[in-house]
């Protein structure tokens, strides 16, 4: 894309994004969110190369069922050659990679209507085989440290094909003290399925059963309200209609307050299950010591936030102010300050924006993202009964899907280029690692995904020459450093608090953990936000909450991206290679060592203090072109 036609999407203005149904062009102002069989084939998914159709599916499944059994042969006898060693993880490889592909089409097919209940009971039978498989598999482990120690390098010493596994043995090593014997790792196989309970009800009520009713949008118009139009809703210039949605949309989850605040007690119990279960003195020890990753980063993090919320503060006074209101709430923390500048796209724009954008992550990158965008790997819109939010999943012998519930609003087009990272460090990765290694920590798993989002909004800054578009976007970069970085590392500070209670011997109810979340929540957003009453549900409507410390990483990611999208913008030597190498690492390796081979130092306060910095010189920049005359 020219400059002129990038200018030509920065002046469009239009009221109502346009999205293409069944090869016509309609308002996403509708009066229902559409169903799945309006939704042009061309803006789906095609998961035929998981599995051509259902009953393939359950062909493979039958077989994969019947398969676990051949771990048998191997029970007991891992110590008595490197062969028969190989053969046992080979074999764990192998089924995995089909259980995982079995666990993909059916949460993929879920996915695309929550409210089928013939997937979602697909999708619980993967669950029972994956505990199944956890099961057959779990004498693994404890059989490999039984072995002597220089037994078991003379065996990696000396195998070409048990060498593969090296750092996967060493790990286990390093990890002896909480690895159980085969009997309790049996056990705790067993409970996988309900372990996974809490998950998948929250997941069940926010996706199939919450609904939001309809509001009256700015113009007038009765439409139904989902997550996708509240998004867009909070940009409205209408405060009325931002109200009435933030209104609809945050009190429809009271009804539901006592059996989400069960979910995720549920949760947190379970990871404290686990954690004592393996000997660790708290879930932070147990989640962190899985990668090696040293607690103090966790502890850095939060420190370095705290001891920095003033940049945070100035720009909630500073868009109190420009509001000119006497209490700024939440619904008042999107919409645009410049009248007029609301940004909209249709996905062919997105997709031309984001290709254009990201040139700097090289030609052959380059080459492997748009195969993915022109090949069926995205599910584009939002429809009836759909999951909700975006992500990206795959196996490790086919290529990587993304679920968007793409709307046209400019968090959609960066939400476009955050999926496609994921998707193109599984992409890297799985042709470059060996099955044992595919897939990434979840530490490392959002460098990939929020550099392409920093290359991009570097650019579409850089490019622009327009005043209220510069300030548009400014003011898009800081509500994605607070919305990525400051608040995902308040919602970490919240789930050491709800964990800590636990471990304590406390319970967890939904009042408590309301007032815990309040608390923390007022103290990062400062003395000119107003939390409204009952606006505080959050903490119980957080999908990520139910992965045990998950938001950190979002942080941490966040803060390594910054770092290296620098290095490649300002094309420093070896900068593309070791982006490259970054995305071709899988779990061979761990999380703080893969940084550090991209230079970046993740232990040390320095990137957490390096985004807080670009947030202060943002909200500074913000501040002096808002005061300039337009």
């Amino acid at each position: 894309m020219n400059s002129k036609n990038l200018s030509k999407i920065f002046l469009t203005l239009a009221l109502t994004a346009m999205i293409v149904f069944s090869g016509s062009i309609v308002s996403a102002q509708v009066d229902e969110a559409p169903t799945r069989d309006q939704i042009e084939e061309k803006y789906t998914w095609d998961l035929t190369a998981l599995f051509p159709n259902d009953e393939a599916w359950e062909k493979t499944y039958t077989e994969i069922e019947t398969a676990t059994s051949r771990f048998e042969q191997y029970q007991g006898k891992l110590g008595s050659s490197a062969d028969l060693m190989a053969e046992c993880l080979e074999l764990s490889d192998s089924l995995g990679n089909f259980v995982q592909q079995l666990w993909v089409y059916s949460g993929l097919k879920s996915d695309e209507d929550n409210r089928v209940g013939e997937y979602q009971e697909m999708y619980q039978r993967v669950s029972s085989l994956r505990s199944l498989f956890s099961q057959a598999a779990s004498f693994i482990q404890p059989e490999i440290l039984a072995i002597e120690n220089d037994k078991l390098m003379s065996f990696l010493d000396n195998s070409e094909r048990l060498a593969v596994y090296r750092f996967y043995i060493k790990d286990i090593i390093r990890q002896k003290a909480h690895i159980l014997s085969p009997e309790m790792e049996d056990m705790l196989a067993q409970v996988g399925t309900i372990a996974r309970a809490p998950q998948q009800i929250f997941t069940m009520m926010d996706d199939a059963d919450i609904k939001f009713g309809n509001i009256i949008d700015e113009n007038g118009n009765e439409i139904e309200l989902t997550r996708g139009r509240y998004s867009q809703i909070l940009e409205s210039t209408n405060r009325k209609v931002r109200k009435e949605a933030s209104d609809t949309y945050e009190f429809e989850y009271l009804d539901y307050e006592n059996a989400l605040g069960a979910c995720l007690s549920a949760s947190v119990n379970k990871d404290w299950f686990y954690a004592k279960a393996r000997g660790y003195n708290t879930c932070l020890d147990s989640r962190q010591d899985g990668d090696n990753i040293p607690t103090e980063v966790f502890h850095n993090l939060i420190e370095a936030v705290n001891n920095n919320l003033e940049p945070l503060h100035k720009y909630v006074a500073l868009r109190k102010k420009a509001m000119g209101v006497d209490t700024l709430f939440k619904y008042d923390m999107y919409v645009p300050l410049i009248a007029d500048s609301k940004m909209e796209f249709t996905y062919e724009e997105a997709k031309e924006m984001v290709i254009e954008g990201l040139k700097p992550l090289g030609k052959e990158y380059m080459k492997n993202f748009k195969t993915g965008l022109e090949s069926r790997w995205i599910d584009v819109y939002e429809t009836k009964g759909k999951g909700s939010g975006a992500y990206n999943w795959g196996s490790y012998s086919v290529h990587p899907y993304i679920l968007l519930n793409f709307v046209g609003s400019i968090n959609n087009v960066f939400t476009l280029a955050h999926e496609m990272g994921h998707a193109m460090h599984s992409f890297y990765t799985n042709r470059t690692e060996p099955m044992a290694y595919a897939g990434h920590t979840t530490f490392c798993a959002e460098v990939a995904s929020v550099t392409n989002e920093a290359v991009l909004i570097k650019y579409l800054l850089e490019k622009t020459t327009d005043r209220n578009e510069k300030l548009y976007l400014l003011n898009y970069y800081i509500q994605q450093i607070s919305g990525t970085f400051f608040t995902q590392t308040m919602f970490s500070e919240f789930e050491l608090k709800i964990h800590e209670t636990v471990e304590s011997g406390a319970a967890l109810s939904p009042e408590k953990m309301r007032k815990m979340y309040r608390d923390i929540y007022e103290k990062y957003y400062g003395p000119d936000y107003f939390l409204e009453k009952d606006k505080d549900l959050g903490c119980l409507r957080i999908s990520h909450f139910y992965r045990q410390y998950y938001c950190y990483t979002y942080a941490t990611s966040y803060a390594a991206a910054q770092l290296m999208s620098s290095k490649i913008l300002n094309k420093e030597k070896g900068a593309l290679d070791a982006h490259k190498k970054f995305l071709e690492t899988g779990v061979s390796n761990y999380p703080v060592e893969i940084l550090k081979e991209a230079g970046i130092d993740i232990t040390t306060p320095e990137p957490f203090e390096n985004v807080i910095k670009i947030f202060s010189e943002l909200v500074d920049e913000f501040e002096r072109l808002l005061l300039q005359e337009g």
